[in-house]
């Protein structure tokens, strides 16, 4: 449904965060705009999704795992990722093990759908809208680079956005990261 969509501003403007030839991990990836996206920029891109059909045409992109994360076991068990990107998705009982899966000093940039969102079209359950404050509870203890949680005029959503640092090893020390308007900056530019 993506594969020829642009990739979102959020992973453009927040991919200055990972280190220049980085392992990335783009969860749900479904037809791969952001692997696409990520790879031409020289990361080292693992796709993950459950439908061989969208991802078939990444093979030789990206590193690709097709497996049912929801019903079955978590496929990358013992693999870290300087960054894991999560867009559209949101599977609550997997939060322990992507808070794993994320390096330390590694980023997360998740944007996905809020509570609000029902009253304008799907998804619509709970199960699948970020509740208010969701994300920044979920990344607690990390650096929060930035957090978004509100309504957007094109697409018409309520979304909620994060982009975390996990912890460093040895303490809570990061590199400094700019932060201003940079949508579309090279990687390990800074911003």
């Amino acid at each position: 449904m993506h594969g020829n969509s642009p990739p979102s501003a959020w992973v453009t403007r927040w991919s200055a965060l990972i280190p220049p030839g980085g392992r990335v991990l783009d969860l749900a990836c479904g037809s791969g705009r952001h692997v696409r996206w990520l790879a031409s920029r020289g990361f080292a891109v693992t796709g993950l999704d459950r439908d061989t059909a969208a991802v078939q045409p990444l093979t030789g992109i990206a590193e690709v795992i097709v497996a049912d994360i929801e019903g079955g076991p978590w496929p990358l068990a013992g693999r870290s990722f300087d960054a894991v990107v999560i867009t559209n998705y949101l599977w609550r009982p997997l939060w322990p093990v992507l808070r794993a899966t994320v390096a330390p000093g590694g980023v997360l940039i998740h944007e996905t759908f809020a509570d609000g969102h029902q009253i304008i079209g799907r998804p619509s359950r709970p199960d699948f809208l970020l509740q208010h404050g969701e994300l920044l509870r979920e990344c607690a203890g990390w650096r929060i680079v930035a957090y978004e949680d509100g309504y957007e005029d094109e697409p018409p959503r309520y979304v909620q956005r994060v982009a975390a640092l996990a912890p460093c090893e040895g303490g809570p020390e990061h590199p400094r990261h700019r932060i201003g308007p940079s949508y579309g900056a090279s990687p390990g530019s800074g911003g």
